[in-house]
Parts: C-alpha cells; structure tokens; sequence
C-alpha cells in the first residue's frame, strides 16, 4: 500500500511532535516534521510530501505566504493550514493562497486524519468553511467577479444551469439536504437527486460542497440571500 506523505511544519516542536504521535498509528500515513527557520522548501523538495501540515503563526514567517509558495511551486503537494482559530478574514486569505483545507490546531486527531485523507484524494474540506461562513463566501465572490481577469484562475461553466438548478443550489448553499429541498419546492425527493446530478456534472464538481463554491464564483448564486 502506498503511504500518504504527510510534512508537519511549525515552529514549536512540541506541536510538530504532537501531531506526529497522533498520526502514528494510522497505517497509511508517513509523517515528516519540518522547521520552517531550516528551509522548509529544501525539506519539501527532497521529501515531495503529498500532503504539508502548515501553522498560520509563525513568528518569523507568514505560514500563509508559505503556504502559497508551496501550491506554486510543487502543485502536487496539498497544503493544509492550521492555525489556533481562524477567523474569516483569515480564512479568506487561507483561499487565497490555494490551501486545501483549513482547521484549528486543537483540532480532534480522527478531524485530522480525516482531511488529511480527503485532501489526498484530490478534495477540498476548505469549501465545507466557505458553505458554512457566509461573509467569507461573499469574499470570495467579490474577488472573482472579473471573469475575464481571473480566466486562468477560476473554472467557467460549461453548461448553463437552469433557473431550477440555480434555486435548488441556493438551497444546498443555505445547509438543506435533499429531502428539506423537496419539501420546500413540493417535489420528490428523487427528483431533487437527478438535479443534484446534473448540476454536479454541469460544474464539474467534486461534492455538493464544491458545486456551491463554483456556483458562487461564478456568481450564479446570490449570495446576500444565504443566511
């Protein structure tokens, strides 16, 4: 089995080694601890983890400069940041600097483990963040409204969604499951899945999660309307 490569880089080893034994027992992980006062971008070069395990507080960085230093430099290495509690004017510049995922460094191990292993397989747990904070998703609609300046950056639509799709979105953006959504527009719940279907594959998206963050960047929600 072919292990994920996990860097753990922050100041304070204590966190690092912390990190590192809560990881320990997890079969399919392989975990690495990194300095960032010791050239953490060596370390990435000669590791190449699949996954970087970034602190946002570093004293003689910014972890999110970092951060986007790293998704430049070596796509394939997802980055993660974690920092002591985001607030959304971090978590928007966490977007910004093309992490992957963002979480508390108090967060629960199984949490951890869990985005780590989403985020290997090509997710982004960083869009559940944007679903459930509305003035960070009206942030990042904002930053993208110049389609035509942000082309190589934001994903265009290939197929135009319907008025029912954009409203059945809206309701997946406000937290609505599928039988909620069906109950508030009187129709089947079946129904509801089919156009869930077709507006994931419309957008091309990963997840529910990830169709919402597309739909907002490409302003075919109206994001005042989400509570």
């Amino acid at each position: 089995m072919k292990k994920t490569r996990v860097m753990i880089i922050d100041e304070q080893p204590f966190f690092r080694t912390g990190v590192r034994f809560s990881l320990a027992a997890q079969a399919d992980l392989e975990v690495l601890e990194c300095d960032p006062n010791q050239g953490p971008m060596n370390h990435i070069e000669a590791a190449m983890p699949d996954i970087v395990l970034l602190g946002s507080d570093l004293a003689n960085h910014s972890g999110l400069e970092l951060g986007a230093r790293i998704a430049r430099r070596y796509p394939n290495t997802r980055v993660i940041i974690l920092s002591p509690d985001p607030n959304d004017q971090e978590l928007f510049e966490v977007i910004r600097s093309s992490a992957v995922a963002c979480l508390k460094k108090s967060v629960p191990p199984e949490e951890l483990v869990s985005n780590i292993r989403r985020a290997a397989r090509g997710e982004y747990p960083i869009n559940d963040n944007v679903m459930a904070r509305p003035v960070v998703a009206r942030q990042v609609l904002k930053s993208f409204q110049d389609l035509e300046a942000m082309s190589d950056n934001v994903e265009t639509v290939v197929t135009p969604l319907t008025a029912r799709e954009r409203q059945i979105l809206s309701h997946i953006a406000d937290g609505n499951s599928n039988k909620q959504i069906a109950r508030i527009l009187s129709i089947s719940e079946q129904t509801i899945k089919n156009h869930v279907s077709a507006i994931m594959r419309k957008l091309n998206a990963n997840d529910r999660a990830h169709a919402v963050v597309l739909a907002i960047r490409q302003g075919l929600i109206n994001i005042d309307s989400l509570t």
